[in-house]
């Protein structure tokens, strides 16, 4: 990592160690017995959520993602690559820009996706140990994953 002046963290790299770390992992899943290679996603909170869609925009073994308050990509542009995503996101959050522009670029290259801004949600709303929990937003975004990943990897989670 650079420690000069003008360093910035990346989490959101396309080339992040992160990355091959889960494909990697993803490879050693597949050879695994009753495992389907075929109906392949991820769900990814936070940093997870940034890597869920980062890992998407370079492994096509990924049949949909649903990251939660995740950042995009840079460049934002290779989400051309993508497979289908179940987005979610708080309205008060540094994330819901990036949701919102997922949800334009998504569209823009014709990946079926569903992003959705939760109204008077924060950061960490689905986490149900913590201050910021929302039930009502945590249970219509997991019957949405649900649904999502169901019509896109086949099987209900």
């Amino acid at each position: 990592m650079n420690t000069g002046s003008n360093a910035k963290i990346t989490f959101n790299s396309l080339n992040n160690g992160g990355i091959h770390d889960l494909k990697a992992a993803l490879t050693y899943l597949t050879e695994q017995p009753g495992v389907d290679s075929q109906r392949l996603g991820a769900i990814g909170f936070c940093m997870g959520g940034s890597f869920a869609i980062a890992w998407a925009c370079t492994d096509n073994r990924l049949k949909a993602i649903a990251p939660f308050y995740g950042m995009n990509p840079r460049p934002v542009e290779a989400v051309a690559r993508m497979c289908p995503v179940v987005g979610s996101y708080p309205d008060k959050d540094f994330t819901t820009s990036h949701g919102q522009k997922l949800d334009v670029e998504l569209d823009r290259y014709n990946i079926s996706h569903d992003i959705k801004i939760y109204p008077g949600t924060k950061h960490s709303f689905f986490n149900d140990k913590g201050s910021r929990y929302d039930a009502a937003a945590s249970e219509d975004a997991w019957g949405r994953i649900m649904v999502f990943f169901g019509e896109h990897i086949g099987v209900n989670v």
